[in-house]
């Protein structure tokens, strides 16, 4: 399990990280607080932020739940996919948000993955004889 919140902690540093990248895209594209758009440059910064707290919600709880009921080493393997993902999307996002597919799908599918195979792992211990 330890791998497990080994990758739960860098997804949660991964996103302070592209938070601080919003912040400094603020200063650097002039969008002043409480602004949350205005210039393109900072837009796609902070979209990337955004929807990766989109995902990161259903990352955390779904790690332990996979790591639980089917296994930790896939659990850390298939967060270790998404935190790659994640990256993949953030700077083909800044670069052209067009380019954000292969970043997405390396993000998305672990998380889905997690979440369903965790879930299913639980509703058949719940249903087990």
């Amino acid at each position: 399990m330890n791998l497990v919140y080994i990758v739960m902690g860098l997804a949660l540093v991964q996103y302070l990280y592209f938070g601080f990248a919003v912040g400094s895209a603020r200063g650097r594209y002039g969008v002043p607080a409480p602004a949350s758009s205005g210039h393109e440059m900072f837009d796609r910064y902070n979209r990337v932020h955004m929807n990766t707290l989109e995902l990161l919600v259903v990352l955390v709880p779904a790690l332990p739940l996979f790591a639980y009921y089917i296994s930790p080493t896939w659990a850390a393997a298939l967060g270790a996919v998404y935190l790659v993902g994640r990256f993949v999307y953030f700077f083909s996002y800044i670069k052209d948000p067009k380019t954000r597919g292969a970043g997405y799908g390396l993000s998305f599918l672990p998380v889905a993955i997690l979440l369903l195979g965790g879930l299913g792992g639980a509703i058949a211990v719940q249903f087990r004889g």
